[in-house]
């Protein structure tokens, strides 16, 4: 089990982490989410020993994972950390710079090892070709490779996909994800892109401002969101006060709604008048004129005009769910 407890990261006279404590069990992944600058990065950095703490300790198991005014080289032999720049050798070829990572003692399997990662990262074709011809994208699926080369035992992966085309990202995300959980390996992703989350990761930590302020099951943070902040993290999200969709309400609140929970009536609801519609593939995306000031987000099948009136309801079970979530949070 990786545990990591830290009091504070300060940097360059500035707190960039602060009260963290986490556990990741092994073979579980859990994602990192947040915005720009929340400490997503600087947290793997920590993790992996790049950066020196004066306050807390990390393990795996047992052994504590020290920094850099411990280690000459920083780093240890079963955690590999996949970071945004991607550290190649450019003169040499894919081969070869997959082939530097792997194990002296073990010669007679190093052409296989390099032929299976090469099938992971979708460059079967690319073995004899020097980094420095590659994209951008596929100079980071070879980074993906080398980190992976000794399969380690924990794998700290920071905007992984970053620099791929979509239709490249789709299916590498979901070869490595299940090739990674096959294999047991600890795996803790920074993204700020859902599709690397909400597929795979078992549990998420929502950074804000350096501290975590959610730590969940995936599929529980996204259903029931703690606050505005987390919701957006995973897409378009509307925050409206009850009284706007429920006349006798009592109660003085807003709760956080997803577009897609929105259901459209032609009589009865919350009438809204549609301001613009966006075409998103599977659905339209609308956006309403202001109500009471605010802007609504829905979806539909069908493109709506501008000028269209619509009446949107919630579920009472989402209302519910949602009152729960605030209220746990307040208490």
């Amino acid at each position: 089990m990786l545990k990591v407890h830290l009091d504070s990261f300060t940097y360059d006279s500035k707190t960039t982490l602060e009260a963290i404590s986490f556990e990741v069990a092994k073979g579980e992944h859990v994602a990192l989410m947040g915005e720009s600058g929340s400490g997503k990065s600087t947290l793997l950095k920590v993790i992996y020993g790049l950066l020196h703490i004066e306050g807390g300790t990390i393990l795996w198991g047992d052994k504590p994972i020290l920094g850099p005014n411990y280690n000459l080289i920083p780093g240890e032999s079963f955690m590999k950390y996949l970071s945004q720049d991607f550290d190649l050798m450019p003169f040499t070829t894919v081969a070869e710079n997959i082939g530097q990572h792997l194990s002296v003692f073990e010669r007679e399997i190093h052409e296989q090892r390099i032929q299976e990662l090469l099938e992971l990262i979708e460059l079967e074709g690319y073995a004899k070709i020097k980094v420095k011809n590659l994209s951008g994208g596929q100079q980071q699926r070879v980074a993906l490779a080398r980190v992976l080369a000794q399969e380690p035992e924990v794998l700290l992966l920071d905007e992984p996909f970053g620099h791929i085309d979509n239709f490249k990202r789709n299916s590498l995300r979901r070869n490595l994800f299940q090739y990674l959980k096959g294999k047991g390996i600890t795996v803790l992703t920074a993204s700020h892109d859902p599709n690397d989350v909400l597929p795979y990761a078992d549990r998420t930590l929502i950074l804000e401002n350096g501290r975590i302020t959610a730590n969940q099951k995936t599929k529980r943070l996204y259903k029931n969101p703690p606050n505005y902040y987390t919701a957006s993290l995973f897409g378009e999200v509307n925050e409206l006060p009850i009284k706007l969709l429920k006349a006798y309400a009592t109660i003085d609140r807003s709760i956080l709604i997803y577009p897609h929970e929105f259901q459209l009536s032609k009589a009865s609801g919350l009438e809204a008048q549609v301001k613009t519609s966006f075409f998103k593939g599977s659905h339209y995306l609308n956006e309403t004129v202001p109500i009471e000031g605010t802007t609504l987000y829905f979806n539909t099948s069908k493109k709506l005009k501008p000028g269209d009136t619509v009446f949107l309801n919630v579920s009472l079970e989402t209302i519910n769910a949602r009152l729960q979530v605030e209220q746990s949070t307040d208490s």
